[in-house]
């Protein structure tokens, strides 16, 4: 009972070994990663249309329930900016932004996110993340970066400017360019440099003038925290939010409350798409993120308990006034070079923000929204990369189009439809591209007991014999090609008297490629000629033998290829 217990608890395995060590290098780790969540997730929070303290809350509570239920060691759940678009866009359609229906909206968002993870996780059916193909989620990433970065100009600028495809918010912005407010466009340009040359060029800065790694890598991600500051002391000190400069305001000064989603039928039903969406968009990311980082360290993710503790976050936010969140990739790798040893680092990570809850948020009052949306807008352009058009242009056509169509659809439609249409388009692709499997004609590599592809290698074959040693597993989209291919090569070839089949890359066969198999059998007996099988694999054979397949087959069913080859071939015909 305990394993099992364990499974679905992974605390209990890594917290029966936590020590000292572990908790000093937990600690460091969590104070950095503090430093670098209180100016994201107030970024977040106003990318996502919510008010700032929404950000926070939804950094506490997420992360102690995954430190309970998650496996990866180093990644750290809270607001992404990704998911942030995704809330905006899906509840700014069923409620007002800045009205409780909204907010009741992002709270019902995360807790129908949360509730889909849990049934996706309980079930085990964490490989359906598998049919979404990367580079669809990295056109989908790169599309998302301009839009959330092109989203923020109008708050940089200090105009009111909105819109939910590339060309609404640049009509936007520059039918409304008159209005800019010189001071906010100061200070945002001016954070917006700032934070790229923190990013780029403070760490070796400091590393020349004699700091050490851990001290330089603390004062590097403490940048956005001194922007923050600087441009909330220069508001206040000036005056600057009587000149036009949009602040803040005040913020809850509290831990995170109480709060209930909706179960209203209509809302329900309108956030159930966007909900399931997220949550595909959420766990792709955070999989990839934990599993790159756990394989590092030698460590092991179990996807399905990954959709468990991504449940129970969403959940979490959902029941304590926050909004959908996942794992970050520049959190986690923070995290990770922080020297996070376990999920404790998120556990006090979460203390840290709750502390910051109680007694900085009357500091943030004068926070320039420029200087929150520089943050977003440095953080987002991390996530732009053109180059995976040019990696699969190179690579293969079919990927680059679906690249492609993903970035196209996203800026140009918006990301609801960019996502959904990313998600069928990789489905689209798996099947497209097993429509057609690999069939190759084979022959005896000379000297040996090998198989390969005649058109390839110097090999002996029978002009009464056609073997095919097909390259994919057999179900109901490639079945009738390979009827076809069959038909058409047995046509061709008027001698033959045997056509094999070598099944080694065969994996699965379904009911319609049987049926296939079938008629391959019936079309070859009226032609005289025999169908034979090589080297089936166990469970396929075992499954065959539950069939009529095997004892109506014209033929034989070989352990290898070159028992079929010794058995079948005529020496007299061999051709080298």
């Amino acid at each position: 009972m305990k394993p099992r217990l364990a499974r679905y608890l992974p605390i209990l395995t890594w917290g029966r070994h936590y020590d000292r060590s572990a908790l000093t290098n937990d600690l460091v780790a969590a104070v950095i990663v503090t430093i670098m969540l209180i100016p994201q997730s107030l970024a977040y929070a106003l990318l996502a249309g919510l008010p700032a303290e929404a950000g926070i809350y939804a950094s506490i509570a997420p992360i102690l329930l995954y430190a309970i239920f998650g496996t990866s060691r180093a990644l750290a759940v809270g607001p992404v900016a990704v998911v942030s678009l995704l809330t905006a866009t899906a509840v700014g359609q069923v409620a007002e932004q800045g009205t409780a229906g909204y907010a009741i909206a992002a709270l019902t968002l995360a807790g129908l996110s949360g509730s889909f993870l849990l049934l996706l996780g309980v079930f085990r059916l964490g490989f359906l993340a598998n049919f979404l193909s990367h580079p669809v989620i990295a056109g989908f990433i790169t599309a998302s970066g301009i839009l959330i970065a092109t989203s923020q100009l109008g708050h940089i600028f200090g105009i009111e400017a909105g819109g939910h495809t590339l060309i609404e918010m640049i009509v936007a912005l520059l039918s409304h360019l008159g209005e800019t407010n010189p001071i906010t466009l100061v200070i945002g340009i001016a954070a917006t440099a700032f934070l790229f040359w923190v990013r780029k060029g403070l760490k070796p800065l400091l590393r020349s003038f004699g700091a050490g790694p851990l001290l330089a890598d603390i004062v590097t991600k403490a940048g956005p925290v001194a922007a923050v500051l600087v441009t909330t002391l220069a508001v206040w000190a000036f005056g600057l939010q009587a000149r036009g400069v949009s602040v803040v305001g005040e913020v809850p000064q509290a831990l995170p409350p109480l709060t209930l989603p909706s179960v209203a039928p209509d809302l329900l039903r309108q956030l159930v798409i966007p909900a399931i969406l997220i949550s595909i968009i959420g766990f792709v990311e955070s999989i990839s993120v934990a599993q790159t980082l756990a394989a590092k360290k030698r460590q092991r993710i179990d996807p399905n308990q990954e959709l468990i503790g991504l449940g129970a976050a969403n959940l979490g936010a959902a029941f304590t006034g926050g909004y959908p969140v996942t794992g970050g990739f520049a959190r986690s790798v923070v995290n990770f070079d922080a020297g996070a040893e376990t999920p404790a680092a998120g556990a006090f990570t979460a203390i840290g923000l709750a502390i910051a809850a109680l007694v900085l948020t009357p500091l943030i009052y004068y926070l320039p929204i420029a200087t929150l949306a520089a943050t977003i807008v440095v953080a987002v352009l991390s996530l732009v990369d053109f180059s995976i058009l040019k990696k699969t242009w190179s690579y293969s056509h079919t990927d680059f189009a679906a690249v492609a169509v993903t970035i196209l659809l996203t800026l140009g439609l918006g990301v609801e439809i960019g996502v959904a249409c990313g998600v069928i388009l990789s489905v689209a692709l798996h099947l497209y591209k097993t429509s057609k499997p690999h069939v190759a004609e084979v022959g005896l590599v000379p000297g040996t007991n090998h198989f390969r592809n005649i058109s390839r290698h110097a090999v002996q074959t029978d002009p009464h014999v056609l073997t095919l040693r097909v390259d994919e597993s057999l179900y109901f989209v490639n079945a009738r090609f390979l009827e076809d291919l069959i038909q058409d090569r047995v046509t061709e070839k008027g001698a033959l008297r045997h056509v094999v089949l070598m099944c080694s890359a065969v994996n699965e066969i379904d009911y319609s490629a049987l049926e296939s198999l079938e008629a391959i059998n019936h079309r070859l007996r009226d032609m005289g000629v025999g169908l034979h099988l090589s080297e089936v694999k166990g469970p396929v054979m075992d499954r065959l033998k539950t069939t009529h397949l095997l004892h109506e087959l014209n033929g034989q069913i070989f352990l290898s290829q070159y028992d079929a080859w010794k058995a079948l071939t005529e020496p007299g015909k061999i051709v080298a």
